[in-house]
């Protein structure tokens, strides 16, 4: 009972809509109706700027952090408990039930459950994730690119559980973004400017 408690407070959580929040409480703006109509920070970032979308990108992997942290919170002693966890919000996140089941890509709730399971790993993935912003000034493909590393440096863990999730967590972020590789591809993606 309390595993079900637990899991339905992590989609609950992955479900906030902080794009959606920030953009109706803030600026009076549905951002699904601007830009790529996501609700994640990328979208914020460039619909409402940059204070906007750091709010959102750092609620957004709090939301991981949080939900991961759940079963510690409920004294639950699973050990890959947190990782499925942070899975379920990310699932949230992607499909929220307070924004109709249309959110983000999971790129920054998968982030945050590692921020919790694994800090090494997330500050590792920052990295990664700027190096190849920096170059290629794509936002799409460094998420894609930065979900990728997750998956090779998590498979010398040799820990099954963080293998397991992060190899499912890839895939929802390189699913979420097959509209950003065909546009990539036709050389239509915005890039980024201020790096």
């Amino acid at each position: 009972m309390i595993i079900a408690l637990i899991v339905l407070l992590a989609y609950l959580i992955g479900s906030i809509p902080s794009g959606l929040i920030v953009g109706k409480v803030g600026y009076g703006i549905d951002i699904r109706n601007h830009g790529s109509g996501n609700l994640g920070g990328t979208n914020t970032f460039r619909t409402l700027g940059i204070k906007a979308g750091l709010i959102v990108t750092i609620a957004d992997i709090l939301k991981g952090t949080l939900a991961a942290s759940l079963p510690v919170l409920f004294h639950v002693d699973i050990q890959a408990l947190p990782l499925f966890m942070g899975m379920v919000a990310a699932v949230g996140h992607m499909y929220p039930v307070f924004a109709n089941f249309r959110g983000g890509k999971a790129v920054a709730t998968s982030g945050g459950v590692l921020l919790f399971y694994h800090p090494f790993l997330f500050l590792s993935m920052l990295a990664v994730f700027f190096v190849v912003l920096y170059i290629s000034k794509y936002v799409s493909l460094s998420s894609m690119l930065t979900a990728i590393y997750t998956v090779i440096f998590s498979l010398f863990t040799k820990d099954i559980p963080l293998i397991i999730v992060v190899v499912i967590l890839t895939a929802f972020v390189i699913y979420r973004h097959r509209a950003n590789i065909k546009r990539i591809i036709n050389k239509t993606e915005p890039k980024v400017k201020w790096l």
